[in-house]
């Protein structure tokens, strides 16, 4: 019996503890391409336009915790334009670029950045 996609993901993303990057190098990709430039390979945003706009640092527990999974895909879809800390943050929105399960995935890769 195949398993649907995403929870084939997240069997692999969390019920192994294998990193997530290591079980899909397409969300992985998806995540260089969109994301990185900001959020950093790491997701600690300690690139120089998340240095530029105050990025939280995605892999501390305390992110993880204030962020659930409904306000990560609501960021992830709908974008946002912000100033936060007296900096102003500004993220794309994917809704027309990246299909749910993907966005899912997504979601997904965010937590596994956790350490």
């Amino acid at each position: 019996m195949r398993l649907p996609l995403f929870t084939t993901i997240s069997l692999l993303a969390f019920g192994t503890g294998l990193a997530f990057a290591d079980a899909d190098p397409r969300t992985l990709r998806t995540y260089k391409a969109k994301c990185a430039a900001c959020h950093g390979d790491d997701g600690k945003g300690a690139t120089e336009q998340g240095k530029k706009m105050g990025m939280g640092d995605l892999s501390t527990a305390a992110w993880q915790k204030e962020f659930t999974d409904d306000k990560i895909k609501a960021a992830i879809n709908d974008g946002f334009k912000r100033d936060k800390n007296g900096k102003h943050q500004e993220m794309e929105s994917f809704k027309d670029k990246l299909r749910p399960e993907q966005i899912d995935a997504m979601v997904a890769y965010v937590r596994s950045l956790a350490k």
